[in-house]
């Protein structure tokens, strides 16, 4: 009898892991800013009292796995409703990133470090077709660290699943998302090219087909 109802308790958790991996996937496979996959994480981490290490390391594969895909469709998505004029421009910007490859990767690192939405650095990166190989590596280790800190920070809210809650809305995860909007505006409006080897901003809203 106590087998069994272990046995059960096992089959549960492991579900539990599964919403975990499924959370983060879904989170980071979007092409549209949502809140960093370390929320969601988080959150079931809480909920079912989950192993946090199991957390970070199933929650960074579902979001790596999420944003290789989305590294995968990003040029489908750009050739179907972006003009061949900006696409050349965020190719011309990924051209530049692949010159210095030890460059593009600290950028990649230092942008997974911070909690933020990663999804403008891998859209301009899947749009640009830059190979995973350029990118995947240092996401890996930005991610996991970051996750990490978050998730080991965020341990002190298992008593009050409420801030959690309220920690979704704060000022913090607003200001995340604006900026991650922000950085979206600059990679589809801003000509590159003109600002790269002219030194002049210019803004063209004149994207879509």
């Amino acid at each position: 009898m106590f087998n069994r109802n272990f046995s059960k308790e096992k089959y549960k958790m492991w579900w539990q892991y599964i919403l975990v991996f499924l959370g983060a996937l879904l989170f980071d496979i979007v092409p549209f800013p949502f809140p960093p996959a370390f929320t969601i994480m988080m959150f079931f981490q809480i909920i079912f009292e989950l192993n946090v290490w199991l957390v970070i390391i199933i929650g960074v594969v579902g979001s790596v796995l999420g944003r290789y895909i989305l590294l995968l469709y990003a040029p489908l998505l750009a050739t179907k409703y972006l003009k061949e004029s900006k696409n050349n421009d965020i190719q011309f910007l990924g051209d530049k990133m692949r010159e210095n490859k030890w460059k593009g990767q600290a950028i990649v690192l230092a942008y997974s470090l911070l909690p933020l939405p990663t999804t403008p650095l891998f859209l301009g990166a899947g749009i640009s077709r830059i190979k995973p190989i350029y990118i995947i590596p240092a996401f890996i280790i930005g991610k996991f660290t970051s996750d990490s800190i978050a998730l080991h920070l965020g341990k002190y809210a298992s008593e009050n699943i409420e801030s959690i809650i309220e920690n979704t809305f704060s000022w913090e995860s607003i200001a995340s998302l604006i900026l991650s909007l922000v950085l979206l505006f600059c990679l589809f409006f801003i000509d590159w090219r003109k600002l790269i080897q002219t030194k002049r901003l210019v803004i063209n809203y004149k994207i879509l087909k």
